[in-house]
């Protein structure tokens, strides 16, 4: 089992922003790390403070292949000047892949957290 993080940000606090963000994220995480849904033991998404329209999860859902996968919301603590209307991702899921092997990913705005990860 190995973690895969990822992170992006909307521009709006509206349910479909959220939902479609989320959604092209974990599109995009699962296509790099080659995984499937039923790879996945569990999913943690958190959000800061200033997104309040919808669960990130709600729009995962809608996934081919993620009516099984647990999902769960939690909110980001708030800290001062921290990156704002951003949705973070932890991925725990079952991969042959070594660690240095994962592809994290960061979209949008949400690249700044991570310069390293290209």
């Amino acid at each position: 089992m190995r973690g895969i993080r990822g992170a992006i940000t909307v521009e709006q606090n509206e349910k479909e922003a959220i939902w479609q963000a989320a959604r092209a994220m974990m599109q995009e995480l699962i296509a790099r790390n080659e995984l499937a849904p039923e790879d996945i033991g569990a999913v943690i998404f958190s959000m800061t403070e200033d997104l309040t329209a919808a669960f990130p999860t709600a729009g995962v859902r809608q996934l081919l292949g993620f009516d099984l996968v647990p999902l769960f919301d939690a909110r980001q603590c708030a800290i001062e000047g921290s990156l704002g209307k951003c949705i973070r991702v932890l991925v725990l899921a079952d991969t042959e892949k070594k660690q240095r092997e994962i592809r994290h990913i960061y979209m949008g705005r949400a690249v700044a957290l991570r310069p390293d990860i290209r």
